[in-house]
């Protein structure tokens, strides 16, 4: 693997161009064109509605997750709130949602907060939300049986839930914890060194708000049901003629494919995912191309008011400094 940052990005985008270009050639262009331009706009905007809520639902849960906080030294609400948002959006243009996370956690640091606990929230907020997204996805299993004996679906299941599994025994494991510490002693720069502990003690201390945990998984997982719903009106506004409970089968596993750190921002991942779980319910090519270019664009359009905020910071700085 390319050690430079900017060649495995520029990987990753050719990547995500040249599958994405492919699959639409596969999927003939024209037709994927025509289901789009013939798409019903009232299940559309209730599909964008929806996006809303779910945003809501993200910005309460990582408020949640700064329980770990001292009250006295944590951020206005306000300042919390410009955070989130102007993260996710500046995060549509990083590779994978890890970008957005690393922003998220980097402006919140400025804020006087401490560096462990602003890393701690935002990873929590990162691995509860892919535990909703494994939640789901066994419950799409369930819904599919027949896809049970795919083995890359099995194994994608397996990665993440050893990846909970890992986040969990930490946090609530003392002898994982001593584990743990004892790895990051084997880094090279103490400073990496100390910044690490710092992280991994924010983070155990999350073992004394299991209530707030379990309440950040529900919270996810409701994201993850309103994105289902979301897809689902997508598919009637397009004339896609399946079931709400195939949409409930299908769209966490395309989460869960769309994690994969191999595209850029799950472009190409999405669209082959899209293309093959629809395809096992009779949907045309096409129309599931065409679903998938919007499912995509509907959570850019969800990361727009952190562009408001992002652009109107901006003005309010450059007129500081002019001042």
């Amino acid at each position: 693997m390319p050690r430079s940052p900017a060649l495995r990005l520029s990987l990753r985008i050719a990547v995500a161009a040249g599958l994405t270009g492919y699959l639409l050639w596969k999927s003939h262009p024209r037709a994927v064109l025509a289901a789009g331009a013939g798409a019903s706009w009232g299940p559309m905007a209730v599909a964008a509605a929806l996006v809303g809520a779910d945003r809501v639902l993200m910005a309460y849960r990582w408020l949640v997750l700064l329980c770990i906080i001292d009250p006295g030294v944590r951020p206005p609400f306000a300042e919390v709130m410009r955070v989130f948002f102007v993260s996710t959006f500046v995060g549509t243009f990083l590779p994978a949602s890890v970008g957005g996370d690393a922003v998220r956690a980097y402006r919140l640091s400025r804020l006087k907060v401490d560096g462990g606990d602003a890393v701690a929230s935002v990873f929590m907020d990162r691995m509860l939300g892919v535990a909703s997204v494994l939640v789901m996805a066994l419950v799409g299993l369930g819904l599919a049986r027949d896809l049970s004996g795919n083995l890359a679906i099995v194994l994608s299941l397996a990665v993440t839930a050893a990846l909970c599994a890992a986040t969990m025994l930490l946090i609530f494991s003392p002898a994982i914890s001593r584990l743990a510490a004892a790895v990051v002693g084997w880094l090279p720069a103490v400073s990496v060194q100390n910044t690490m502990r710092r992280i991994l003690e924010s983070i155990r201390r999350y073992a004394k708000y299991r209530r707030q945990l379990v309440n950040v998984l529900a919270s996810s997982i409701a994201v993850q049901v309103l994105r289902v719903i979301q897809a689902y009106y997508l598919g009637r506004g397009l004339g896609i003629d399946v079931p709400l409970v195939t949409y409930f089968a299908f769209i966490p596993l395309i989460l869960l494919a769309m994690l994969l750190p191999v595209t850029f921002n799950g472009l190409g991942t999405s669209q082959a995912a899209f293309l093959w779980f629809f395809g096992h319910a009779g949907v045309a090519a096409p129309s599931a191309f065409a679903l998938s270019v919007l499912f995509v664009a509907l959570g850019i359009i969800g990361n727009l008011p952190g562009a408001l905020l992002y652009v109107v910071g901006g003005s309010q700085a450059s007129r500081r400094a002019a001042s």
